[in-house]
Order: structure tokens, then sequence, then C-alpha cells
């Protein structure tokens, strides 16, 4: 799950590239040690990112029962994270050439695209987790006509399909620029007019963010009410024990898919202010242009940090683990044990004659 313009490169020809500080306050050193430290901190990024995911869905599709209506989700979750950490290797690259596209125009425009749907897939996902253990733990008795494993593969398309439509802008509107100033050729987002900002604002922050950060809330607090509730009454049913410990995995996420994904927000929300003059000065200028930087990477972060939750909260997907080696290697070995134990014992009779 990142934006369509990592690291600050929000910027269209209408409005200012966050390192020409220069021009009206003093340039900040911090710069360069982000050009240096950068890069490499999202190869490691990358790998454990690519590591992790795949083991996620490994899992997931490997095991012998089918995937609950859950479990779904977060697999869909899993190749978001998946598809994004492919494109970090791309912008280690970028940032190192101090934001220099060596990829071409179209590369500029599908990359940026596919991250893009990525960021609007991931939320989409988690705001389907949250109403689908909103349905589990609240609305019990009703849930099972409204959460079937159908369903929840159609919501899941229906939300890839969105993510892709919401993404045509950034594919549009992504070119290759050449910037004198800078002296470099870098991938921006191009609009046609400054009003175009206006809308990106809304598309980013409203519909990306705003919006499902207030179904998430609102799924998530009646959840937990509703879990509290039935503990202080000692309302014990048959399958609570289960859908609890689903959704504490599940409100780990959440709560760790927020912390990583709203100060990102808040500062680009930030940066549409100063490019509107309601947010002034030199003091405004760094803290956005560096803040988006940080606060990006905060975002890269969580793509890698799933399946680190999965593995050490997910108390079922630790059983799937167990259940798979168990199967796979266990019944392995078994077999090459007895394979072994079968073998003829002419060539130990020989070796014993030799000696």
């Amino acid at each position: 799950m990142a934006t369509g313009a990592p690291l600050g490169l929000n910027f269209s020809n209408q409005s200012k590239d966050p390192r020409e500080n220069a021009t009206t306050c003093e340039s900040s050193g911090w710069w360069e040690v982000l050009y240096e430290g950068l890069p490499p901190t999202l190869i490691v990024i990358f790998f454990f990112g690519l590591v992790g995911n795949i083991f996620v869905l490994s899992v997931f599709l490997l095991h012998k029962n089918r995937l609950t209506v859950a479990e779904i989700y977060l697999a869909n979750l899993a190749a978001a994270d998946l598809i994004f950490v492919i494109s970090l290797p791309i912008w280690a690259k970028t940032i190192k050439n101090k934001f220099n596209w060596i990829f071409g125009e179209s590369g500029c425009r599908g990359i940026n695209g596919l991250i893009k749907a990525n960021l609007f897939t991931s939320i989409f996902l988690v705001v389907a987790i949250s109403l689908d253990r909103y349905w589990a733990l609240v609305h019990t008795i009703t849930s099972r006509r409204k959460r079937s494993r159908r369903r929840a593969q159609i919501i899941c398309a229906v939300i890839w399909f969105a993510g892709g439509l919401l993404s045509i802008p950034t594919m549009v509107f992504r070119s290759v620029k050449h910037l004198p100033d800078l002296n470099v050729s870098a991938c921006i987002l191009d609009f046609p007019s400054p009003s175009w900002n206006n809308y990106k604002i809304i598309f980013l922050s409203v519909l990306g963010f705003v919006l499902p950060l207030l179904a998430i809330v609102f799924f998530n607090y009646q959840i937990i009410t509703s879990l509290w509730g039935r503990e202080d009454s000692k309302l014990k049913r048959s399958g609570e024990p289960k859908d609890s410990k689903a959704t504490t995995l599940i409100l780990t996420l959440v709560v760790i898919f927020l912390l990583c994904w709203t100060p990102y927000h808040l500062l680009s929300f930030f940066d549409f202010l100063f490019s509107k003059n309601v947010l002034k000065g030199c003091f405004w200028e760094d803290f956005i242009d560096l803040g988006i930087q940080l606060s990006t990477f905060l975002s890269f972060i969580n793509s890698c940090l799933n399946p680190i939750i999965y593995v050490f909260v997910g108390k079922f997907f630790r059983a799937k683990v167990w259940e798979i080696y168990k199967q796979r290697f266990q019944r392995k070995f078994a077999l090459s044990y007895e394979s072994s134990e079968k073998k003829p014992t002419g060539f130990t009779l020989d070796v014993k004659t030799i000696l």
C-alpha cells in the first residue's frame, strides 16, 4: 500500500518543487541526508515486505482448508502490500538520483498509477475487514446471510476495480518533465490547471482517507463496545473465542495501518493549505517538505509490518503455519525414512565382506 507521488513529488507544473527552498528560504541540509539514507532503507523495507507478504500468501494458499471470509480480505491486503513493495527499488533508485526519473514516460504513468491504485485498495480493504468484524461480532445472528465467501470475493473484486478506477487521473496526468532549475527530469503530476489541485486533495485526503477513516472508527468502536459488553455480562457464545482472537489480529492491523498512514495524509493536507497560502513562511515550508518525506517513509513501513503482525498476533495464522509444516515437511521426512528402511541390504553386506 503508497501514494502516486512518494517522497514529496506531489507537485505539478503549477506548484513549487519542495527542493526549491533555496530560492526563498535557506536550504535544509537534511535533504542530502535523505538522499543518502532513504534508498538503502527502502531496499531493506522491500526485502522484508517481499519475503513477508509472499510468506503470508503462501500460508493462505497452501493450507488444506478453504479460506474463511476474514482470510479472504487479509489475503487481498497481503497481495496489495506485495504489489506495492515491488515498486520500492524503483523509488530507491530515483531518490538516489535526486528524483531524476530514468524509467521512461510509460514507467512514470504505469508505476505511479499502480501505486495509487494500491493506496485506495488497501484502505478500502481495511474498511471491508472492519465491516466484516462488525457483522460477525455486533450482528452475530443476522451476519450469516451477509458473510459468505462468495460475497467477500465479490467485494474484493469491486475494491480492486474501484482502486484502478481512482488511479486513472494519476496515469493520465503523470509525465516526465525537465526542471531546469534542478537540472533533472522528474516524474511529476502535470495538471492542466491549478484547480486540479483541489480535485487531488478531494480524491487523496477525503475519498482516500477521511471517509474510510470515519467508517473504520465507527465499526471498530462498535466492535470494542460489543466485546466489552459480552465480557461484563459473561455471555459466552459458541463461536466467540475464535471470533475474539481473529478480532484481536484485525484490530492490531487497523491500528498499525492508521498510525502509519495518518501522518502522511495530514502532511499532504498541510501541503495543500500551503499551496493556497493559508500556511506561509519558511518554517511551514521546511516542516511540510521534510515532514512529507518522513511520513511517506513511515507509510512504506506498513507494508512489511503486516506479515509480522500475522505471526506474532495471529494465533490461528500460526496454527496454519504449523499445520502446513506437518503436512508438507514431516510427511516428506517420514516417507524418506520409510524408503531408506526398505532399501536392499546387499551393499551393506558387500562392505562387511570387504572389511
